[in-house]
């Protein structure tokens, strides 16, 4: 087998869609009288009307966004959804690209409508530009445009009688735009309609400025309009009206025009509307009196019009088809169809003879007119998207859908007809098909899976019903070779079920795994006799992921009972399990057929690594480290799968493309965008067992698109040719014994409502008094899992197994109770002092184990609560002895005398720091430096006379005489009366509070006193 492919031979590995199955989210449209076509994910779909033939048309940007076509020049245009989007024309039935519009809308176009004559296209655009735009698509370029900010539009169509007028219409507005044209300058001239209220009459604007009917006894004066109140002149005084004062109007739906240039607009409220289109005047329609097909039933409100000659025809969501006749300002209401489903869309062809109408699942129907009116089924769409996909064994012929309300379809390969259906009524999560039988199964939300008949593609039919658990199947795996089923739920059950339908599908038991299962994969190989099992699971709290791998023999059906516990669980000794973990996140990983390999998909980064399981055993969790690592050129989370012989290794993403890699060299030598980002990429790919037909199931878009190959050859095809002939020939005998017993006849044996595994008709309960001795038998009808049903009748078992020694231990508890309860009426006899406790009595040794333990438990706690509060204390006792002792320079010291009550007590000083040092010799060389200056201005300043020095000089030998008790004549003025000289204050210290101006001074003042009390308390 050679494991390094040529360059030639990627050559012949290319794709191609050979056709899509979607049905229409939009509205349909017609390309000429026998072709219509709808947008469905990254296609343009066309189907002809007379042979159902379709044809696709892919958008190679991603998923197609609007789509609008051109009868006469059998065009068809559509929009991508990408940044910058661009809008495209094809011509038909060619689809050849006739040219691209590139315009400055930044996100999306919402609408497209082309003219009815001439080259032109109508665009509009959402947010942030909400753009109209005019095109000749003809020559590509942009006539003229207009913003309308804030305004979203759900309707716009041309006047088909006059290209020159276009409506657009959303629920608040009508807007007739008229195209005026000037040599070659195009302009567009908004006019609004004016709506009714909502009860249907229309609100006189004059009537509130200029009301006709005044108040005759004017007593307060007069009556002024609320123009004339805000002050307001000209024209638009005479329709002001105040913010608050505003009346709710009609909320338009839908509209349609008419050959006369005018419309009809149909409103939310059931009222039908006819705006003529000169002067825009809107006027209500009347229900002309009689009988009408809408008279008790429910609400109408008009979602499609389509014009028809005397009226229009309408639908709401009732799911009727109503004709209106309208004549002058009445009209009458008639049942023209009727479906099952609320009808969205109504469409005339070119010609008139058909009727086009699209329901709101997205069946399409073609209904024509003539002498004998007939209503043909164009496209039936299924109830909601593809939940999950499969081919029917080998995979050449049939393939099978899965939507969630449970419906299962049957497709013919060649041509994408849906060939059956059957519907299962319930809420459907997943799908396979067996690759040993024409049997398919089914998971359910409810927990239960059902087998699918399929041996008839045109008629399946349910055969078997498993009730697993009540957690939902979210995985559903058959092993390459169909020996089993496994099935992994929500609550981490995964269930091994015999894949054979002679064995009535039997359950042979389950494994617990981690919960949140990501993805189950299985090697089966015809050369030895086990099946390897691998589950990967996610470890949110530490980032990692979990893979757990166990084998399954081949001979497990003959042996389960040996395999499997009373509960049904498997034992991990005997299925050898084995853990292991990954350091990084994964979204995705398999296991490889060959030398022992593993293939991981990074969810957090675009990487695919491979990982080599070791070959010795382990106990514990084993952690695994890449072995190779290659980008993988997707982007979010993706998975993986491999082809059914193991060569291919297929990975998808959320980026919709589709890449196909060899096992080998990881390099991708088939790749196909089927779908797009914007509809959350892919989520399920099928290969058939010849690996020549490939499904692709778009995640979000509600696509399906069938790929095979354009050329293959090579070892490409050889290789997986010789595998699928090999195991079919392997398979031959088994499938057609086990089809025969999914034959009429033996459906019976097989039974939906088998008793083993769903009704139980007699339930073993065990009361949980302990008086009763023997079980209760209760009937009971009611569905049980098949988990739950293993552990009564485990119980049971137990319970029949040791009914005696349960009746041998009863008796001993009664004599023993009946013994305590004879020392506790002793114990009541007794003195206090020799009194026993209540609780000394108890026989349960665990209790008073129990009790013992929380008693020295609570006084361990109290232990430790008082020992942490001394402990503060004691710290805090610290604290203040260093503050307020350790600290202090001076120590806070007091002298108490003995016969009279004084206490004569000094002040505790902290010692001074280098920065109160360093700033106490600056501020005494400022007041040294003031000192200076203040005897050098004063010898200068204050000079006296000698007479007056003579004088003074006099005086001071009087005053000498007069008081010799004056001690300093030296002090300043503003020291005279106090007592900080006796202290020993020095009084170059202090200075005058007088003096003291700015806030440096009083600083420097205070640290100055600061200095004199460390004189004072050295």
């Amino acid at each position: 087998m050679a494991q390094v492919r040529e360059l030639e031979e990627n050559l012949y590995a290319t794709l191609s869609v050979r056709w899509v199955q979607g049905f229409p989210k939009q509205n349909v449209h017609f390309v000429n009288d026998s072709t219509i076509c709808y947008s469905c994910g990254n296609f343009v779909v066309f189907i002809n009307i007379e042979t159902k033939k379709k044809t696709v048309l892919q958008c190679m940007n991603g998923i197609v966004g609007v789509v609008a076509t051109n009868v006469p020049y059998e065009l068809v245009a559509f929009s991508d959804r990408r940044l910058k989007p661009v809008i495209y024309i094809y011509n038909f039935p060619g689809l050849t690209r006739r040219t691209k519009l590139k315009g400055n809308v930044l996100l999306d176009y919402t609408l497209l409508s082309f003219s009815y004559c001439g080259t032109y296209l109508a665009s509009y655009s959402s947010l942030p530009e909400f753009e109209l735009a005019l095109w000749n698509w003809e020559s590509s370029v942009i006539l003229c445009k207009k913003s309308q900010l804030g305004m979203d539009m759900s309707q716009m169509t041309f006047n088909p009688m006059n290209w020159r007028q276009l409506c657009l219409s959303n629920p608040s507005s009508v807007t007739v735009w008229t195209i005026e044209r000037s040599n070659q300058e195009h302009y567009f001239k908004p006019k609004s309609v004016k709506l009714p209220m909502e009860d249907g009459s229309f609100f006189n604007e004059k009537d509130v400025v200029f009301p006709d009917s005044l108040p005759k006894d004017l007593i307060y004066g007069p009556v002024l309009p609320l123009s004339a109140v805000a002050g307001l002149v000209g024209k638009e005084a005479e329709t002001f009206r105040p913010k608050d004062d505003l009346y709710p109007l009609l909320h338009p739906t839908v509209h349609c025009w008419t050959p006369t240039s005018d419309l009809y607009v149909g409103c939310e409220e059931g009222h039908l509307l006819l705006i003529n289109g000169e002067n825009l005047k809107a006027t209500v329609l009347n229900k002309a009196e009689g009988r009408s097909p809408l008279d008790g039933r429910d609400f109408f409100s008009p979602v499609t019009l389509a014009y028809q000659k005397g009226g229009v025809l309408a639908s709401g969501i009732d799911g009727f088809v109503y004709s209106f006749i309208i004549k002058d300002s009445c009209y009458t209401v008639e049942d023209f169809l009727h479906f099952e489903e609320p009808v969205e869309y109504l469409m005339f062809s070119p010609s008139y003879k058909l009727l086009l109408i699209k329901t709101e699942k997205g069946s399409i129907y073609m209904y024509t007119f003539g002498e004998m009116p007939t209503l043909e089924n164009i496209l039936e769409a299924c109830d909601g998207k593809f939940q999950a996909i499969d081919f029917i064994t080998p995979g050449n012929e049939y393939c099978m859908t899965l939507t969630h309300s449970g419906e299962i379809c049957v497709w013919c390969l060649e041509d994408g007809t849906c060939v059956g259906r059957i519907y299962l009524n319930t809420l459907a999560t997943v799908m396979a098909c067996s690759p040993s039988s024409l049997s398919a199964a089914v998971g359910t939300e409810d927990g239960s899976v059902h087998f699918i008949d399929i041996r008839d593609a045109k008629s399946p039919q349910a055969v078997h019903k498993a009730f697993l658990s009540e957690s939902s199947v979210q995985h559903l795996l058959y092993d390459q070779q169909g020996m089993y089923l496994l099935v992994g739920t929500s609550k981490g059950y995964l269930f091994v079920i015999n894949a054979n339908p002679s064995s009535l599908f039997q359950i042979l038991g389950f494994v617990e795994v981690a919960k949140d299962i990501l993805q189950i994969s299985t090697v089966s190989l015809l050369e030895t006799d086990i099946v390897e099992v691998m589950v990967l699971s996610p470890l949110p709290e530490t980032g990692r992921s979990r893979l757990e791998i166990f084998t399954l023999p081949k001979i497990l059906p003959q042996v389960f009972k040996a395999f499997a516990d009373e509960r049904g669980k498997m034992r991990e000794e005997l299925i050898h399990k084995f853990l292991y973990e990954i350091e990084h996140a994964l979204s995705s990983a398999v296991l490889g057929f060959e030398n022992n390999r593993i293939y991981g998909f990074c969810s957090e980064v675009s990487f695919i690594c491979i990982y080599v399981l070791p070959e010795k055993e382990h106990d514990g969790i084993c952690v695994l480290k890449p072995y190779q690592k290659i980008q993988s050129k997707h982007y979010g989370p993706g998975e993986l799968s491999l082809s059914p012989h193991g060569l291919w290794l297929i990975s998808r993403a959320q980026c919709g493309i589709l890449c196909i890699r060899d096992i080998h060299t990881l390099e991708t030598f088939a790749r196909c965008r089927s779908h797009s980002h914007q509809g959350h990429g892919i989520q399920s790919v099928r290969i058939s067992m010849d690996g020549q037909n490939i499904l692709v199931n778009g995640r979000e878009d509600g696509t399906l698109v069938y790929l095979r190959w354009r050329r293959f050859g090579g070892n490409l095809a050889s290789e997986i040719f010789e595998y699928c002939q090999k195991l079919l020939t392997y398979l031959q005998n088994t499938m057609e014994e086990e089809n025969n017993y999914l034959s009429i006849p033996q459906r019976k044996s097989l039974g939906l409502g088998s008793e083993s595994e769903h009704a139980v008709n007699e339930n073993m309960n065990l009361n949980a008094d302990s008086s009763q001795e023997e079980l209760v038998q209760v009937d009971n009808t009611q569905e049980i899992p098949w988990i739950q049903q293993k552990s009564q009748e485990a119980i049971e078992k137990e319970v029949k197994l040791f009914s005696n020694k349960r009746k041998e231990i009863k008796r001993g508890i009664k004599a023993l109770a009946k013994t305590v309860m004879n020392m506790m009426e002793e114990n009541e006899t007794v003195d206090n002092i020799a009194k026993l406790e209540q609780w000394e009595f108890g026989l349960d040794l665990e209790e008073l184990e129990r009790l013992h333990n929380e008693s020295e438990e609570e006084i361990e706690k109290i232990r430790k609560d008082a020992e942490m509060y001394n402990l503060a204390k004691g710290y805090l006792a610290e604290l203040i002895k260093e503050e307020c002792w350790n600290s202090m320079a001076v120590k806070g010291r007091a002298l108490k005398c003995f016969h009279i009550p004084y206490v004569v007590e000094n002040f505790p000083m902290r010692q001074r720091t280098d920065e109160e040092l360093k700033e106490v010799k600056r501020v005494l060389q400022q007041k040294k430096i003031e000192t200076e200056c203040l005897k050098i201005r004063k010898e200068i300043v204050e000079v006296q006379s000698a007479m007056t020095l003579s004088k003074k000089h006099h005086e001071e030998e009087d005053e000498e005489e007069e008081d010799v008790a004056v001690k300093d004549t030296n002090l300043p003025n503003y020291l005279l009366g106090s007592l900080s000289t006796d202290f020993g204050v020095h009084v170059s210290l202090l200075s005058s509070q007088l003096e003291l101006h700015s806030r440096e001074e009083k600083i420097n003042q205070i640290i100055l006193l600061k200095v004199g009390q460390f004189f004072l308390y050295p």
